[in-house]
């Protein structure tokens, strides 16, 4: 093995590693919140689902990515593939919508009440399982078309317009289902990003430009869990579009051409998972409930061990 692949399996194993990590430990967080409590915030809700959908995403590609560079082949025949890869689109397709759904409703929370937002902000928790439900819909609809052009890998040449992810191939056959493919792809996911950009912006501007308005919704709904809320959606926003602008830049330059590199796939992949990987630990070190979860589940196991060891002596 060259040093090339084994810095490439060796990255992918650490982010592939932290990832489900993070997302599992966040998932169980707010696991225990639900047990623990009557209802979620729609925040919380809606952190919890991103985690899910994340975890989701890291599973069903960089799993396989990882076995699939350090040597592991034939890990899935045609059926394996068409399902692996229509789950993993629907796991990054809802990570881009839930993260806007996020900046949406944190928007829409700390804004001045109004004729309009007074009759919406108490209907927001009745909003999110709907929301949920189609957004699920909607991109089940979108991806659907991606199992029936997924295959395992096949020996000899790789045909022209085929996406080469190593453990799977994604032929499209000629270059019009390619490109409508990437078109409608890459359509939605700059629909939710400008809407989600639009919204952080607003939420910056709430908050640099209404100070006084802000910190009177602070201290009527308790504390300052709404400004903290929202710098937190505001820099997952931020985490997201910087590494959704990265692999957009390749996606772009790979529908340009007939045969895409393998490296190339890979560093989109390393990349579009790069956000899934990240954005659990920034939840963890700026949600209080679930620090508060971690924080009181390790001072719980201390004792326990301490015990055990006063006993031995």
């Amino acid at each position: 093995m060259d040093l090339c692949v084994t810095i490439k399996g060796v990255s992918f194993l650490l982010q592939t590693g932290m990832g489900i990590l993070g997302n599992t430990v966040v998932l169980l967080a707010y696991g225990h919140i639900i047990y623990t409590e009557p209802k979620l915030l729609p925040v919380d809700m809606i952190l919890c689902h991103l985690a899910f959908a994340n975890l989701m995403l890291l599973l069903t590609r960089c799993v396989p990515q990882t076995m699939t560079v350090f040597g592991l082949k034939d890990l899935l025949n045609d059926p394996g593939c068409k399902v692996v890869i229509y789950a993993y689109r629907i796991g990054r397709a809802l990570s881009v919508c839930i993260t806007c759904m996020l900046s949406v409703f944190q928007a829409v929370t700390i804004a001045p009440a109004g004729p309009r937002l007074s009759r919406l902000k108490p209907a927001l928790p009745s909003l999110v399982l709907p929301t949920f439900a189609g957004l699920w819909l909607l991109n089940m609809a979108i991806c659907i078309a991606a199992p029936f052009f997924s295959m395992a890998p096949r020996n000899g040449t790789i045909p022209a317009f085929t996406l080469n992810l190593g453990f799977c191939h994604v032929d499209f056959r000629d270059n019009l289902s390619y490109v409508i493919n990437g078109v409608a792809v890459s359509g939605r996911d700059f629909a939710f990003v400008a809407l989600m950009v639009g919204s952080s912006g607003y939420i910056l501007l709430l908050l640099h430009h209404h100070s006084h308005q802000v910190r009177g919704i602070r201290r009527s709904q308790g504390g300052g869990a709404e400004t903290r809320a929202a710098k937190t959606v505001v820099t997952l926003v931020i985490l997201y579009v910087v590494f959704f602008g990265i692999d957009n830049v390749i996606w772009i330059y790979m529908l340009t051409v007939a045969k895409v590199s393998p490296v190339v796939a890979d560093m989109r992949v390393f990349f579009s998972s790069c956000y899934a990987s990240l954005s659990p630990y920034f939840i963890i070190s700026s949600n209080k409930k679930v620090k508060a979860k971690i924080m009181c589940t390790s001072q719980q196991d201390q004792p326990s061990a301490d015990t055990q060891e006063s006993n031995d002596k």
